[in-house]
């Protein structure tokens, strides 16, 4: 059994037994299972910031050493960033509109905030902007990091990783190597920590369905459909990118990828459907040659859903504790969710989900508790994100191609595939 489905059953069992002992007067097990839910979340927070620090420098490297590649490489890299940056704007507006065209069930959300405990008063009070703007250079980036204050942590972070970028080869080399030990080892704890959350969620799952009863069911069926509509509003981007960036028609664009997205749907995995996006790319005119310079870097640096349904994972926990967001506070959400998915990894969901989510959330405002329930229905928004960033790495691809002139005619290329 794979590891997301281990993960939702143990939901489906805990919120089962909890609403079920609601009605038998299980109220005491609380004292018992509340602890071990918290054990768990507090054994995956202790991961999150070195693997963030050690994830953004690798990646900032990645996508520099990227963008030195050749004029090809340096035109994906550019493409990619500027789509990142426009998805999360997308998010960072649509997601408050249905939100207030379809919010979260009054019961519902009452019920779950009595269950996660209320958010502390805090939470939610945006400085005046001088004093927001003054925050954001920190003067210790260390007590910043143990104070769990993401946006000076990360602005550090990043003018570190980009200083890293243009000193001598061996010693970027040095520094990019330790840090992705550090990667490395901390996701090696992530994989224990994963591995015993069935336990975690479990817990986590009874204590809610104790206290918010079939409420909780509903709740997250609604939060499931409204971040998947971040990923799908990226995804949808991918046509026009590919029909008028890549001067494609829409139904061989269609026809070229669905390969490449059954196999995405399959394994939730950008990099397992790096081969099918190479013969969707081949399809569509675009060489093998060519195809594998920004399709690599795509699957590396290049996940474009992950931006916009990170911040919507944000935006909807703020919503689910009734935290009002201003437009300074979702726009600080943004930034951050745009930068940290440099760092983010081509895994499924559940193991990046804490990582990539936790300083978007830190950041806000938003408390990140309920996060730990939260994964264990990523499964189903992963097939959303990964799908979604499968298309529009073949999309972006074809148009790269064309602005640098390395496309053949498509039908062509198609009729040779084919025979």
């Amino acid at each position: 059994m794979s590891q997301p489905v281990r993960i939702l059953l143990a939901l489906i069992i805990g919120l089962s037994l909890g609403i079920a002992g609601a009605s038998f007067g299980w109220e005491r097990a609380v004292d018992f299972a509340a602890p071990v839910g918290a054990l768990w979340l507090d054994s995956l927070r202790m991961t999150i910031v070195p693997l963030i620090v050690a994830l953004l420098v690798t990646g900032i490297a990645r996508t520099a050493d990227s963008a030195r590649g050749g004029a090809l490489a340096l035109r994906s890299v550019i493409l990619f960033l500027v789509m990142l940056w426009i998805v999360t704007a997308i998010a960072a507006v649509l997601i408050p509109a249905l939100l207030q065209i379809w919010p979260m069930p009054a019961e519902a959300a009452a019920a779950l905030r009595s269950a996660a405990g209320p958010a502390p008063a805090a939470m939610g009070e945006v400085p005046p902007l001088a004093e927001f703007l003054k925050s954001i250079v920190p003067t210790n980036p260390f007590t910043a990091a143990a104070e769990d204050a993401m946006l000076p942590l990360i602005f550090f972070v990043t003018l570190f990783a980009i200083a890293v970028t243009q000193i001598e080869p061996a010693a970027r080399e040095r520094i990019t190597g330790f840090f992705s030990a550090i990667e490395r080892a901390m996701l090696v704890m992530v994989g224990w920590v994963l591995w015993i959350a069935p336990i975690g969620v479990f817990a986590l799952a009874f204590v809610t369905g104790i206290n918010a009863g079939t409420a909780a069911i509903g709740a997250l069926a609604h939060y499931i459909i409204i971040v998947s509509c971040a990923g799908l509003a990226a995804w949808a981007l991918a046509y026009p990118m590919a029909v008028f960036g890549g001067k494609v028609k829409l139904f061989d664009f269609i026809r070229a990828v669905a390969p490449a997205q059954a196999v995405a749907l399959s394994t939730q995995s950008s990099l397992a459907s790096l081969p099918t996006m190479l013969k969707s790319s081949e399809r569509l005119g675009v060489p093998i040659e060519a195809a594998g310079v920004p399709l690599p870097i795509a699957v590396a640096i290049f996940r474009v859903t992950s931006p916009a349904m990170n911040l919507a994972v944000a935006i909807y926990v703020a919503h689910w504790f009734g935290i009002p967001l201003t437009v300074g506070t979702i726009a600080t959400g943004a930034v951050v969710a745009a930068i940290t998915t440099l760092g983010s990894i081509s895994l499924p969901g559940q193991i990046s989900f804490l990582t990539a989510i936790t300083p978007i959330a830190v950041a806000m405002g938003v408390p990140i508790e309920p996060l730990a329930l939260l994964v264990a229905v990523e499964m189903i928004p992963d097939i959303v994100r990964t799908v979604g960033n499968v298309t529009m790495d073949v999309a972006a691809t074809t148009a790269v191609a064309r602005r640098s002139g390395l496309m053949v005619d498509p039908e062509v290329a198609m009729a040779e595939t084919i025979a």
